[in-house]
């Protein structure tokens, strides 16, 4: 498809019988950074904001995808309140 810059290519995986290639399945492109692209910049060390700037700025990107590698693991965590007693509409801190 051609695309050239940063992006984001996301796939669903069942693994209840094992991680199997027929059963990741496709879910979506997004053509710009996700907000959790620090964890992938965590096990790279790699500065994927910069990179898409200089890609932006017509440069190409600095490495292909098996120059990359992986070191450790890092995860992000979302908390997300709701007031089960008001519909379960968000609540703020008090």
């Amino acid at each position: 498809m051609n695309y050239v810059g940063a992006g984001t290519v996301e796939f669903i995986a069942d693994a209840s019988d094992g991680l199997r290639a027929d059963r990741i399945w496709f879910m979506e492109m997004n053509t710009r950074l996700q907000v959790e692209h620090p964890v992938t910049e965590m096990v790279t060390g790699q500065d994927l904001v910069e990179w898409q700037l200089r890609v932006a700025s017509g440069e190409p990107l600095p490495l292909e995808q098996d120059e990359i590698t992986l070191d450790g693991w890092a995860m992000e965590a979302r908390l997300y309140a709701e007031n089960p007693t008001n519909g379960f509409l968000p609540r703020p801190a008090s």
